[in-house]
């Protein structure tokens, strides 16, 4: 079995590899064979077969074509797991090698720190993540052999650590199945059920979808020949979750489970009549000659290769009403475009690569405390990609905000944004985002972040940012009452608790009322709760009166020129002579609060003014 299983690696070798590379990756096998001889894995096979797999995912899977990364893939456990050290790699192997196996050891058993160590080993070389990859998806292609809470364990980091971390790379096939074996293992009622509807799915569309495919087929050979391959192919278990879960509805109500793909190669294509065309052309003429036969849905069509996802995918979609009245979603691209799509790191430039990752990883590895959170922000699995007004591409997590594309360009554009324009039009700092929209921000040296920025804000380096901002500020002496709202002037009570901190009331509040009640040797006299002018407190008041000619400008002058204070809100109605409104604003205290009701009260026409509890 070891024998056929180092046959099978050889036999991979690509034939780049000189002799000498060749006795290397040997002297690395019989090396780990040595050092593995008397170890078994859980499902009791000889513990040598492991790295043998896990090198050839690397030469066959992740198309590896440097000798020290298969030498390290072959040695990855032997300094975590056998007397060996890095130095004895070192010294036989070289320090290429040594870094790479040095890169994927586990410092210790705590999690947190293993994926720091991994984060922090790139060190711009994406050689690391490859190996790391590749061992993971082995171990879980043989997690079968593992008690069910070591199961669970390892599926969990894949889940949370492992697959979004391909999906950054542009490695969609090792994310993909990255994400179903997890899911697999984490829920395998639902992922079984989930499986055997989709089973049950294909056999129910097969048909239909297999003609509409045939008659798209002949379609574009009539315009451009047979250069062109098509396939169905069909969604796996989790993607099929994933999107239960953000559409909150069960498996029938999730559209597209399969899609038509159309793929070709340029160098096929009849360059006699297309001589001048690029992939992208002829990628719009099977799109341009599908559209012109099918009637396409409104608003369907995606064109990726204009703004590839952050992971390099590109291609173009479009939905097409098939002649049995369905509708088939189509992707149209070129094998190129495919394969980039699939190995994006490794396909395409790895500095390109890294530059887009480098910034990620120096934030989640330089703060244990945010690790863990930050992975889940960082390494999203859903990307759009947003513009700046001279066509810069900024990418963001699915969900983002203006605030989080403030952040993207410079720490203090986030801080001191006060608004934004979203494809030219005036938005709220906390406008979500959609794909391809041109964002502008301005900003202001007196705006600031504000604490519920955190529940808008998406991005691990905005969430980072607003937390570091906040927690420089001072801490306020007191926490107010979240019923009543006192504030500085008003009749006020304290009550301190075992800590030392005092909350305030006001006097009349029934919670205070009630914390007396029970806890009277609590209470605190408070004499320092006085207006600050950086602290506004908010209140909304409720006018009656009759209407009349500059009535609500006046209203609105007594708060905003007279008192010098700034709207929130303001609603206003008039039925038969009898004005309403209803108007929020801020005060420093209720000295303020009172003169302002006060000034409102002597307009002419006013009858009363009541602030709302």
């Amino acid at each position: 079995m070891i024998a056929a299983a180092h046959q099978k690696l050889m036999d991979a070798m690509p034939n780049c590899f000189t002799l000498k590379q060749l006795d290397l990756i040997e002297s690395a096998y019989y090396l780990a064979k040595e050092a593995h001889g008397k170890q078994f894995r859980n499902s009791g096979l000889p513990y040598i077969l492991h790295p043998l797999a896990v090198s050839l995912i690397v030469v066959k899977e992740m198309r590896q074509r440097d000798a020290a990364v298969i030498c390290a893939a072959l040695l990855h456990d032997v300094v975590e797991d056998t007397e060996y050290t890095i130095e004895d790699i070192r010294e036989r192997f070289g320090d290429d090698v040594a870094f790479l196996v040095g890169a994927v050891t586990k410092p210790n058993k705590k999690q947190v720190d293993n994926f720091q160590h991994i984060l922090g080993s790139v060190k711009g070389d994406i050689r690391v993540l490859v190996l790391k990859l590749s061992d993971r998806l082995h171990n879980m292609r043989t997690l079968e052999g593992l008690r069910p809470q070591k199961q669970w364990k390892i599926a969990s980091e894949t889940q949370f650590f492992f697959a979004p971390l391909a999906g950054r790379l542009g490695l969609y096939k090792i994310k993909s199945e990255l994400e179903n074996l997890a899911f697999r293992f984490l829920n395998p009622g639902e992922y079984e059920d989930i499986a055997r509807r989709l089973e049950e799915d294909k056999a129910r569309t097969r048909e239909a979808t297999e003609a509409f495919m045939a008659s798209a087929s002949q379609t574009v050979e009539m315009e451009i020949g047979d250069a062109v391959r098509w396939d169905i192919r069909y969604r796996k278990p989790y993607s099929v979750w994933r999107e239960m879960q953000e559409l909150h509805c069960d498996f029938f109500h999730v559209p597209f489970k399969h899609y038509i793909r159309a793929v070709f190669d340029l160098t096929d294509i009849d360059r006699e009549k297309f001589h001048q065309y690029s992939e992208q052309d002829v990628t719009m003429k099977i799109y341009a000659t599908l559209a012109r036969k099918y009637r396409e849905q409104t608003g369907s069509f995606v064109n990726y290769m204009a703004q590839p996802k952050a992971n390099g995918y590109r291609s173009v979609h479009v939905r097409l009403l098939n002649p049995v009245g369905g509708i088939e979603e189509f992707h149209i691209g070129s094998g190129n475009m495919r394969e980039q799509s699939y190995f994006g790191c490794i396909v395409e430039n790895q500095e390109q690569w890294l530059k887009r990752f480098t910034d990620v990883l120096n934030e989640l590895s330089e703060d244990p405390e945010t690790m863990m959170p930050g992975i889940r922000d960082s390494l999203y699995n859903e990307d759009i990609v947003a513009y700046t007004p001279d066509g810069k591409p900024v990418t963001l997590p699915k969900g983002a905000t203006a605030i989080d594309f403030a952040y993207a360009l410079h720490s203090n554009i986030g801080t001191h944004a006060r608004y934004a324009r979203i494809n030219g039009m005036l938005a709220s700092i906390r406008t979500r985002l959609k794909r391809g929209d041109c964002v502008q921000i301005f900003t202001d040296e007196n705006s600031h972040p504000k604490e519920d920025w955190l529940d808008t804000a998406v991005s691990y380096k905005a969430k980072k940012m607003v937390k570091s901002y906040l927690k420089k500020l001072p801490k306020p002496p007191y926490r107010l009452c979240p019923y009543c709202h006192p504030m500085p002037g008003s009749e006020i009570i304290g009550f301190e608790d075992a800590d030392g901190n005092i909350q305030i009331h006001s006097r009349n509040c029934p919670e205070a009322i009630r914390t007396a009640s029970e806890k009277g040797n609590t209470i605190v006299v408070v004499n320092d709760f006085v207006a600050d002018s950086k602290r506004l407190y908010p209140v909304t008041i409720d006018i009656l009166g009759v209407d009349r000619y500059h009535l609500l400008r006046d209203i609105i002058d007594c708060i905003v020129e007279t008192n010098h204070l700034s709207l929130n809100s303001l609603t206003t109605s008039t039925t038969d002579d009898i004005a309403t409104c209803k108007i929020s604003f801020a005060v420093h205290s209720s000295d303020e609060l009172r003169s302002t009701v006060s000034g409102i009260a002597a307009i002419d026409g006013v009858e009363q003014v009541r602030i709302v509890e």
